[in-house]
C-alpha cells in the first residue's frame, strides 16, 4: 500500500507556511516579511508573463516545424505552476516556485516526469497536417443547411423549392 505523500503535504502545508513567516519575522521584522511576501507576488507574475510568451513561442515553432512540443508543454505548465506558487503567500510556496522557473530544474523535472506522460500532438489546436486528419477540405466549399432547406424531392435530388439546388461555379 502507497503513503499518500502528496496529501499530507497540502494538509501540512500551511502550518509550514506559518511557521515559516514566524521564523522570517523574528528575524528580519514585520514590514520586511510582507514586503517580501509582495515582492514574491509582484516577481510571479512578471515572470510568469515573461516566460509563459517565450513558452508558447516556442511550442509554436515546434509545431511548425513537424517537431514534439512535449517538453515545451511541459516547461510551460512548470512555468504556469510556478507563477501560482509565487502569487500564493508564503516562502515555502515562494521556493519551490523560483526554482521551477529556472530551466535546469524544469529540465530535471521534465526528465523526470517524460516516462509518466504522453502528448499526442495529431491535430493539435484543431490543425492537422496537410492533406491528414479530420481538418481535410474536400473541394473547399462548406454549405450549412437548416434540415427544412434541403430534403429529397420526388427524384431524389433537392426540391425544387430548396436556395440550395445547385452551387455556381460546378
Amino acid at each position: 500500500m502507497r503513503f499518500p505523500v502528496i496529501p499530507l503535504f497540502l494538509l501540512a502545508l500551511p502550518f509550514l507556511e506559518i511557521a515559516g513567516f514566524v521564523v522570517v519575522g523574528q528575524q528580519i521584522g514585520l514590514f520586511y516579511t510582507l514586503a517580501l511576501v509582495v515582492a514574491a507576488g509582484v516577481l510571479g507574475a512578471v515572470l510568469l508573463r515573461v516566460q509563459g510568451f517565450g513558452v508558447m513561442t516556442r511550442v509554436r515553432r515546434e509545431l511548425d516545424a513537424g517537431g514534439d512540443p512535449s517538453r515545451e508543454l511541459a516547461h510551460g505548465a512548470m512555468i504556469l505552476l510556478a507563477g501560482v506558487l509565487l502569487l500564493i503567500p508564503g516562502f515555502i510556496t515562494d521556493i519551490v516556485g523560483l526554482l521551477l522557473f529556472l530551466p535546469p530544474v524544469r529540465d530535471a523535472a521534465w526528465r523526470f516526469l517524460r516516462s509518466r506522460v504522453s502528448v499526442s500532438t495529431r491535430g493539435f489546436g484543431g490543425f492537422a497536417a496537410s492533406g491528414t486528419g479530420p481538418s481535410r477540405r474536400r473541394d473547399g466549399k462548406t454549405i450549412d443547411l437548416d434540415a427544412d432547406e434541403y430534403s429529397s424531392g420526388p427524384n431524389g435530388g433537392p426540391r425544387e423549392d430548396s436556395p440550395w439546388r445547385r452551387i455556381d461555379g460546378d
